[in-house]
């Protein structure tokens, strides 16, 4: 009859990734002929769990540069965005204690895909994708077999002399004949 054992350990009770896409806009100081880039940077975020859901709370640093006075001076926009993202993480086996750890990852760091000009305005498009795994305690069953493995015998050790020795004596100098 076989024999089984329960053992409590950390896994992962529920993952999940989600993709956001949001246009934010700014008014530049001195009106915009050209939008020549657009970069972020100094994303930091961290996830909590308020019931069945996981509140992500980030923020970026973005960084717009934009030509002005018809194509002839340059001026650079920094704004901080803050961000809320609610997901909803189903467990795919029950957790056997109130608490688990919720990692997020960001598997796609924010991007701008896109920037327009439109009514003294600039917009910009940041994408990025975020992954969240619920950690939590969970049991594991498993067989036991309780017959006793066999030891090894374990043989002196030789002395290494002899074995020197046993192969300058086997070698046959020759081989090539």
């Amino acid at each position: 009859m076989a024999n089984y054992k329960e053992i409590v350990t950390k896994a992962v009770l529920g993952k999940g990734k989600k993709t956001f896409s949001h246009t934010y806009s700014v008014v530049p100081s001195c009106p915009a002929s050209t939008v020549l880039g657009c970069w972020v940077i100094n994303h930091t975020f961290q996830g909590v769990k308020t019931g069945d859901k996981i509140t992500i709370n980030g923020s970026f640093d973005v960084n717009i540069w934009y030509s002005c006075e018809n194509d002839t001076s340059t001026e650079v926009i920094k704004e901080r965005q803050s961000y809320q993202e609610v997901v909803t993480v189903r467990a795919k086996s029950s957790a056997d204690s109130e608490t688990e750890d919720i990692i997020v990852r960001s598997l796609q760091q924010p991007t701008c895909v896109e920037t327009r000009l439109e009514d003294g305005k600039i917009f910009y498009t940041i994408e990025k994708e975020l992954g969240v795994e619920l950690v939590g305690d969970t049991k594991v069953k498993i067989q036991v077999d309780e017959d006793e493995e066999p030891w090894d015998s374990l043989d002196e050790e030789e002395n290494k002399e002899d074995t020197f020795t046993q192969i300058d004596e086997d070698v046959n100098e020759d081989y090539l004949d």
